[in-house]
């Protein structure tokens, strides 16, 4: 049987874990009890039979349970007359009052209570105003809907049936019962699917550069709550603003080249009918924010009838375990108090999320309940054993098949210098391309089980689905059985060549490994984790296209994986210019280090990760206003600054050069290590109650914060072989490239588990739980 503590900490919200009972320091405070009156009865052994006789003949007494009972007698204090609020206070009677740790335990016991109800109340405050709002922007969208569908039915009737569809109609929203009184519902003919992925539709739609447009309403002679002009334009001089945000380059060239266009367009027909403009593919767009913004609404309430459950839980059972030290009946007594306490009397959280409920089916899932329980209750993939079955056993094939890699390699000389230099400079870079690439995805997924066994929601963070993330499990068999596939194609390729084939008859092989992973990322059937597969395609297409793309945590935190990846977009380059070229057919290897356009498409790809970064940093300077993205960008830009000195130091070695390889890599490691504890890692507190670390800490051992800080220093300087080119023995220069491109990687994996830790501890401090979707319908001046 699992103990409610591990039950406890296991349901919990993670990011309100401060807000719940301090269910473990209740408990040591039980243990103070115990401890107390074992002590106190040792002194009164000899009147040990008297007590239990006394204790037999209060059992049957029913002024002696009565007596009993009354140990305790809480007070409630009106906290605030305007707000209602009760502040608990527990009184003790003459059984407890000489007892100290009684008296603290039922101290932290009230503040426990107390608490609860305070952020019980605020929370409640901000759901059932959020789902205020969202039914004006419910009622608003409805009536838009509804106009541009008259609209459209009209144009149809007037134009002998054209078929050919607009971008944008007009249409007069007036509050006189006679106009809506033959409004009905049609279905839009473009109108997409619920079944559509609501991640991509609803995600990355924070504090953006908004598209504007403006709707004049008409001003109500007659208010009707179902009107839009009740809903909206409650006085006179009032306007409708669409607000769609600017996530993609599609709406950022829209918004700029045809939003000044339509505007201009709609106040023509303001002034001169009272039209009202409407976008057809804004209103999608603000039909999908409100959907979104339901769905948090939703898990946000879920989230806080658990807490409520588990609170009064909490309460039920550190009441029995107090009754279970003192052989008292305390229970009884608080536990009243508690049910009738504000938390756990008040519905209108029940009723809300009903609401939401029933809303959500009738609007978005067309009165089909299982559909919308999909999106409104997403139920978590199950994991196989299968898995871990197949993990353990592809494992055990890469290591069999790199034993015996190594074996032939060494039998051969392989890796030694001035030996075999046509597959050092052909074979090689894709082994090392490949190894780099899942070291890098072995080690998240290690990340991902130590966000689990930490309870750091990475899933939040991210803002992925719980039905199509991966778990720690999946990434582990994706990465062994893509290195069995990779080693097991590199050991045929070398036995082949050890048993007398040709370089012109095997090199093809390897090419071959590269293409089809290609064809399986991109892979449209729904096979190998598709979702995921592609995710990564749409994070990767963000980058690229910086700073056209809304910048979210997913988005920059790929990015910083690339900056520790150069060696292998390095490698990229250069297998994909010797295939592509055809240079594999004639082992002219190096034809794209000598050819000047590839070789600098290879500095260039040097620069590009920095680059991508650098101009997320602006493109989320220009949305948030926060200068320290700027500070963020200066650091990036030292790095490309320290990136460029080293290839002109690879030109031109020289003593000069060296000078300034030295003094920009200095300044950009300072740089970036600051930024690693300080920024990223928030450690490095001097007034923190945890010296040189910070407030709150996941991990309890806190050497290990001092140790990993002294780790990515270390890591840090691997620069300096660029300068140093120290040797290792006969070992060939690009295995120690490899191995000091691996140590960046590890250094990375150590960076993405406290980057994370930061963040979740700062959602923490926020208490936020659920995304805040911005709303599409915004009421402003007319003047504006």
């Amino acid at each position: 049987m699992v103990k409610f503590t591990k039950q406890f900490e296991g349901q919990l919200v993670p990011e309100w874990k401060e807000a719940f009972v301090d269910y473990w320091q209740l408990k040591k405070d039980i243990k103070k009890i115990h401890c107390e009156s074992i002590s106190s009865s040792k002194p009164k052994q000899k009147s040990l039979l008297r007590n239990t006789l006394f204790s037999s003949f209060q059992k049957l007494s029913l002024f002696g349970n009565q007596q009993d009972r009354e140990v305790i007698h809480v007070h409630s204090k009106l906290a605030s007359t305007a707000s209602r609020r009760f502040l608990y206070e527990t009184e003790l009677l003459e059984q407890f009052d000489r007892s100290e740790a009684v008296r603290e335990f039922f101290v932290l016991l009230d503040l426990q209570l107390n608490k609860v109800n305070e952020f019980y109340r605020k929370k409640e405050k901000e759901f059932l105003d959020r789902g205020e709002c969202l039914e004006k922007q419910l009622h608003i969208l409805v009536e838009l809907k509804t106009a541009l569908k008259k609209q459209h039915k009209n144009k149809a009737s007037s134009s002998d049936h054209d078929s050919k569809d607009v971008d944008s109609i007009s249409a007069t929203i007036s509050c006189d019962e006679e106009s809506n009184r033959d409004i009905t519902d049609h279905d839009l003919q473009d109108e997409e699917s619920i079944e559509e992925d609501l991640d991509h539709n609803a995600m990355q739609v924070h504090n953006l550069p908004r598209s504007e447009e403006l709707i004049n309403t008409a001003i109500p002679k007659k208010t009707d709550e179902r009107k839009l002009s009740a809903c909206i334009s409650p006085c006179p001089g009032k306007n409708l603003k669409i607000h769609i945000p600017l996530t993609n380059p599609t709406r950022t060239f829209s918004y700029l080249l045809w939003e000044d266009l339509i505007n201009q367009s709609s106040k023509k027909h303001n002034a001169q009918g009272k039209k009202l403009h409407i976008n057809k593919t804004k209103l999608r767009h603000a039909e999908k924010m409100i959907r979104g913004a339901l769905i948090e609404l939703f898990k946000g309430l879920g989230y806080l009838k658990t807490y409520r459950n588990l609170n009064m839980l909490a309460f039920a059972k550190i009441l029995k375990k107090f009754d279970k030290v003192t052989n008292k009946q305390v229970l009884p007594i608080y536990l009243k108090v508690v049910e009738s306490s504000y938390f756990n009397s008040s519905n209108k959280i029940v009723k809300l999320a009903d609401e939401v409920e029933e809303i959500f089916v009738k609007q978005f899932a067309d009165d089909d309940r299982r559909k919308a329980m999909k999106y409104l209750k997403p139920t978590q993939r199950k994991e196989s054993h299968a898995v871990t079955f197949f993990t353990g056993l592809f494992t055990g094939c890469v290591i069999a098949l790199l034993v015996g890699y190594a074996i032939v390699a060494h039998i051969t000389g392989t890796y030694r210098q001035q030996t075999n230099t046509i597959y050092m400079e052909t074979v090689y870079p894709i082994l090392s391309m490949f190894s780099l690439m899942f070291l890098h995805f072995f080690l998240y997924g290690f990340n991902i089980f130590m966000w689990r066994k930490t309870r750091i929601n990475y899933s939040f963070i991210f803002e992925q689905s719980p039905r199509r993330e991966l778990k720690y499990r999946d990434v582990f068999l994706i990465c062994t059985i893509s290195m069995t596939f990779v080693v097991g194609v590199l050991f045929v390729h070398i036995s082949l060549m050890d048993k007398g084939y040709s370089y012109s008859q095997v090199e093809s092989i390897p090419g071959l490994l590269l293409l089809v992973f290609l064809i399986l990322l991109v892979c449209p059937i729904n096979i190998i984790y598709k979702s995921s597969r592609y995710r990564l395609l749409s994070v990767l297409r963000n980058i690229i296209l910086s700073p056209l793309y809304k910048v979210v945590m997913l988005d920059f935190f790929m990015a910083d994986q690339l900056c520790s990846q150069v060696p292998m977009l390095r490698n990229l380059e250069y297998v994909a210019c010797y295939y592509i070229t055809g240079s594999y057919k004639t082992l002219d290897y190096g034809y794209c280090v000598q050819t000047k356009n590839y070789r600098d498409l290879a500095y260039a790809v040097s620069f590009l990760p920095y680059y991508w970064r650098a101009m997320q940093c602006a493109r989320r300077w220009l949305d948030e206003g926060d200068t320290g993205h700027l500070l963020n960008l200066g650091k990036y830009v030292s790095a490309m600054l320290a990136a460029g000195a080293k290839l002109a130091y690879e030109k031109e070695k020289s003593v000069g050069w060296l000078c300034v390889v030295v003094i920009m890599s200095s300044i950009a490691t300072l740089y970036q290590l600051y930024w690693d504890f300080v920024k990223d890692w928030g450690l490095l507190q001097i007034n923190s109650k945890n010296p040189w670390l910070r407030n709150e800490l996941v991990l309890r051992n806190k050497f290990i914060y001092f140790l990993s800080m002294g780790l990515n220093l270390v890591l840090r300087l691997a620069w300096l072989q660029t300068v140093l080119h120290y040797k290792f023995g006969s070992i060939d220069y690009r295995l120690t490239g490899l191995f000091l491109a691996a140590l960046e990687v590890i250094r990375r994996g150590q960076w993405n588990f406290y980057r994370l830790e930061n963040e979740h501890l700062n959602n923490a401090g926020k208490f936020r739980a659920v995304k805040t979707v911005p709303l599409p319908f915004q009421e402003v001046d007319e003047q504006d």
